[in-house]
Formats: C-alpha cells, sequence, structure tokens
C-alpha cells in the first residue's frame, strides 16, 4: 500500500464559446457593474453541442499527458458531476470509453463540492491498494440546467472541465482532508427533478447561500490548518470553489492568506460547480504559479450543502 496520493498530473477544458456580461445585459435587466461589483465575474463560458462527457474527455487527455501514462494504466475513474449526460448509466463509464480505459468508473454527485468528494474518494482507494492510478474529473455543462431569465442564477455559471491523476506514492501527496454535509439547508440551493421527463432549473436564495458559504468555509480552513499543525503562512496557493469573489475574499481573510496567493479564475469562467477547482488548479500549474512541492489548500462549498477541503502537497 502507498503511504501518499500524488497528484502527477492536471488538465482541463473549456467550451470555445464565451458569454460576457455584456452579452446578458441584452436579455436580462443586469450589467456588466452590476455583475462584476456582486461577483467578481466578467465572462463564462457556454457549450453548443458539447456534452459533459466530451468536455471531461479533453481534460481527462490532458492530465493524461502531463502524467505521462496512457489510459490503459487507470484503475479507477471518478467523474464528479451535478450535470451527467444522461440518468443512466454513469457519465463516468462513457468517459472510460472515450478515453479508452478498462477500469472501474463511477460518478460522484455532490454539487460544488464535488471534485472535493472525488479527491477524498480517490485518496481512499490508494492508501488502502484497491488501485494506484487513478483518474479524477469535475466535468458540468450547468448552462443546460440554468433559467436565463433569472438575473440571480443566470449571471453565475458556466461549463468546463478539469481533472487530476493521482498516483500512489511515497512521496508526500495529499496530507488531509475533511468533508461535511448538513441537508436541513437543501431547499437554499437545488435544482428540482418531477420524474416526468423535466428538469428544473437552478434555484438559490442568494444572500443566505453566501452567509453560510463564508461561515462554513472559513471554519473549514482554520480547522484543517489546526489539525495539520500549519498556519496559513505556510500555505503557498489556496485553489477555492470559483463561486463569488466575495466569498473567496471573505474566507482569505479569515485566515490570513494575502489575495495574490489564491486562484482566481471565476471572472473568465464563472462558477464552473465541480470542474472550478481542477479548472483553477490546471491553469496554476501549466502558467507556472504552482511549483512542485509546494503546498495547496483546496476547499469548496455545493448544495445540500456539503462542503470539503483537502490540503495537498503538490
Amino acid at each position: 500500500m502507498s503511504k501518499f496520493a500524488r497528484i502527477i498530473g492536471t488538465g482541463s477544458y473549456l467550451p470555445p464559446t464565451v458569454v460576457t456580461n455584456d452579452d446578458l445585459s441584452k436579455t436580462i435587466d443586469t450589467s456588466d457593474e452590476w455583475i462584476t461589483t456582486r461577483t467578481g465575474i466578467k465572462e463564462r463560458r457556454r457549450v453548443t453541442d458539447e456534452s459533459t462527457c466530451d468536455l471531461a474527455e479533453i481534460a481527462a487527455n490532458n492530465a493524461l499527458e502531463m502524467a505521462g501514462i496512457d489510459a490503459s494504466e487507470l484503475d479507477l475513474i471518478i467523474l464528479a458531476t451535478t450535470t451527467p449526460d444522461k440518468i443512466f448509466p454513469a457519465t463516468a463509464t462513457m468517459l472510460q470509453t472515450a478515453i479508452g480505459a478498462s477500469c472501474p468508473a463511477f460518478d460522484l454527485q455532490s454539487v460544488c463540492a464535488g471534485f472535493i468528494f472525488a479527491l477524498t474518494t480517490a485518496e481512499q482507494y490508494i492508501k488502502t491498494g484497491a488501485a494506484n492510478k487513478v483518474l479524477v474529473v469535475g466535468s458540468e455543462t450547468l448552462s443546460r440546467i440554468v433559467d436565463w431569465n433569472d438575473r440571480s442564477t443566470a449571471i453565475l455559471f458556466g461549463d468546463g472541465a478539469g481533472a487530476v491523476v493521482l498516483s500512489g506514492s511515497e512521496e508526500t501527496g495529499i496530507l488531509h482532508s475533511k468533508l461535511y454535509s448538513d441537508g436541513k439547508y437543501l431547499s437554499s440551493l437545488q435544482v428540482s427533478n418531477n420524474y416526468i421527463n423535466e428538469t428544473g432549473f437552478i434555484e438559490m436564495a442568494g444572500n443566505e447561500v453566501f452567509k453560510i458559504a463564508v461561515n462554513r468555509l472559513s471554519s473549514l480552513a482554520e480547522e484543517t490548518l489546526k489539525e495539520c499543525n500549519m498556519s496559513s503562512d505556510e500555505l503557498d496557493w489556496m485553489v477555492p470553489h470559483q463561486a463569488n469573489l466575495r466569498i473567496i475574499s471573505a474566507v482569505a481573510k479569515r485566515i490570513k492568506t494575502p489575495m495574490d496567493k489564491v486562484v482566481v479564475t471565476l471572472d473568465k469562467q464563472g462558477n464552473t460547480s465541480a470542474a472550478s477547482i481542477p479548472l483553477a488548479l490546471d491553469e496554476a500549474v501549466r502558467d507556472g504559479r504552482i511549483q512542485k512541492g509546494q503546498t495547496l489548500l483546496f476547499e469548496g462549498i455545493g448544495g445540500g450543502f456539503s462542503w470539503g477541503s483537502v490540503l495537498v502537497k503538490f
């Protein structure tokens, strides 16, 4: 059994269609200034004819290429998504076929915390010896469940996919993870389904979600550092779920981490749910900000609510 699960490759993909704040202002009562001030978002990506699996496939292949391994070497695929291509089978099995893997594959649904939950699950497989090479992907086509006439949600969400390859290693990798869920808040952020071939749109109580997110993520970050006997000064980068710049800034301030040590991508991508953390990670790895040996804190919160953190030596 390996002592650690280490990230050996990252990948991402954004669909080419860009929807700017000005584009949205032509169809709903909003403006670039209004959106930017409240969220920090300037634009987001939107699929045209691409599926959740299509986005995941490109992100996964990019991560496999960086890792220097073939899909045939994978022992497990976990796909975190809120927007599967079918009710069943799992989109992960479609991805398995698309990339040429032959390992077990399953979906995991924990909304915007999905990547954190999937990464933690993958680590357990590696640490118990049940797997050695695991592909973890977050892929979303949220534009399909957004009511584009609803100003409160249409401005927030985007499509995209991010992926990591984990490998069992004696070299330090994932150091700590922590997961929470509290179902009594489910009506604050949800998509209903009446089971008559009709899926609803994202419904969100924005102010309540904001307050809960800041409180839970701030406390979580403090707990994580305390349990690892670390100070925020020892963090090289915080790579948070990209939901709202005010949430990200509030959490960074609470743990005394300057914003120049926080990876922020939501200005160009919006909230991509389970894809947001691996998208941000891949961007910062590929542009050289994140270097091998650095300590990273991932954290995210999603509908339910479910929230969690992962501390990583990259």
